[in-house]
């Protein structure tokens, strides 16, 4: 047989020509592929950080509104969490 079942509907991926040595400068990378400029209004600053808590436990820096933000935008462009947060850094810069 001298093709493969489907061989005209696979994926052809190309192999990697050079290795990852660096995994924070890639991770980086993939963040910056995320760039965006966005105007935020004082009213959405003010919510931005979580309230602070009465219960013992470790201090939340985000509130629920603001990471629910940063999937629903990962979803709306279908963008990997990486570099989702690379396009919230940009907005918060």
């Amino acid at each position: 047989m001298p093709h493969k079942f489907n061989a005209d509907h696979r994926d052809k991926i190309p192999k990697q020509k050079q290795r990852v040595t660096n995994w924070a400068e890639y991770d980086e990378g993939l963040r910056g592929r995320g760039d965006l400029t966005v105007w935020v209004s004082e009213d959405a600053l003010a919510l931005w950080s979580a309230p602070p808590r009465t219960t013992p436990g470790g201090q939340a820096l985000y509130s629920d509104l603001a990471i629910e933000l940063c999937l629903t935008l990962g979803m709306v462009f279908k963008q990997p969490l990486r570099q989702t947060q690379g396009l919230m850094r940009s907005i918060a810069k």
